[in-house]
């Protein structure tokens, strides 16, 4: 299979995402097997908990932002 990224930029690529250790080598041998749907599956995964992540945060953030609405308000009386 050609492939039109190195395997160098690859790396740098997967690891700016998050990607390392197990899960990283895991894409790599997939790559050079030339498992595409594989590729895209653990990409996925990878995403989806990336994406759990800032959704988690984002509410982390909603909380602290109530909090400083309610001082605030408090602050105003």
């Amino acid at each position: 299979m050609v492939h039109t990224i190195t395997e160098q930029d690859l790396i740098i690529n997967l690891k700016a995402a998050g990607v390392d250790g197990a899960l990283l080598q895991e894409f790599l041998d997939c790559w050079k097997a030339g498992k595409t749907k594989e590729q895209l599956r653990l990409l996925a995964q990878k995403r989806e908990g990336l994406l759990e992540r800032v959704h988690r945060e984002e509410k982390q953030i909603q909380c602290l932002d109530y909090l400083v609405y309610q001082i605030e308000k408090e602050e105003k009386h």
